[in-house]
């Protein structure tokens, strides 16, 4: 039975599941010489932020894996939580409440994706110095669009369109600068996720990350570019 504590403050999920489409075992692919997956948990543990570093998967091989990098793994994920339309705020909501059911629960949580090798632990601790001043409910770190996405194009019965046309004559410069979703990890209340079941809230706030720190993974090329990241900020060759 594990023993509810004040001290019980923060919690890091890794959601990891078995299945993946693009990438076969994306989530313990071998990334320059250990599982991908070792990374998040490594960067959240090296924090010594967190009462708990869980990995929700419904996998006993990525369980195995995470047991051997550090994590906990104290439940397979449901199978009603495994398909392919189990959402991020499904799997963080089911650990929070088997937790919970142990006389368990936390003041925050973190949501760290297991493909994302380039978060470093000083991003993770300022985005829970962030979300610690009470302002904001949640925190996630964006990326700046390289090109202004008010400017973007589609193509039509093979004719190029703009989405929005009255921007074609617009210097670059006067257009708002836009982000996205770095997709590596979110800090959060866990009160407001409870009630909301959402990640991003209206009291969402942004930690800004460079390109350079950052990359999507969801084929061999970015993949590739992922390895090549990493190499040059840690000085590998």
């Amino acid at each position: 039975m594990i023993k509810k504590s004040i001290d019980n403050k923060l919690i890091c999920i890794i959601p990891a599941r078995g299945g993946s489409k693009r990438i076969p075992r994306k989530n313990i692919r071998d990334f320059l010489g250990k599982p991908i997956i070792a990374y998040s948990i490594e960067v959240a543990l090296k924090s010594n932020l967190f009462d708990e570093v869980v990995v929700s998967t419904d996998d006993e091989e990525i369980a195995s894996i995470a047991i051997k990098y550090g994590a906990s793994v104290p439940f397979l994920r449901s199978k009603k939580n495994s398909d392919d339309y189990a959402t991020t705020a499904d799997v963080i909501n089911e650990v929070l409440l088997e937790y919970k059911k142990s006389g368990k629960e936390f003041e925050y949580f973190c949501c760290l994706y297991p493909t994302a090798p380039l978060v470093i632990v000083e991003k993770i601790k300022e985005a829970f110095d962030i979300l610690k001043t009470n302002i904001f409910d949640s925190v996630l770190p964006v990326v700046k669009f390289s090109y202004p996405i008010q400017r973007a194009l589609y193509v039509d019965d093979d004719l190029v369109k703009m989405i929005a046309p009255e921007n074609l004559n617009k210097r670059s410069q006067d257009l708002p600068e836009t982000y996205h979703d770095c997709g590596q990890f979110y800090f959060m209340k866990t009160e407001i996720f409870l009630k909301q079941k959402e990640l991003f809230v209206e009291k969402s706030t942004s930690l800004v990350i460079s390109e350079m720190e950052v990359q999507d993974i969801d084929n061999e090329d970015d993949w590739e570019i992922a390895e090549l990241k990493y190499k040059i900020l840690n000085k590998l060759s």
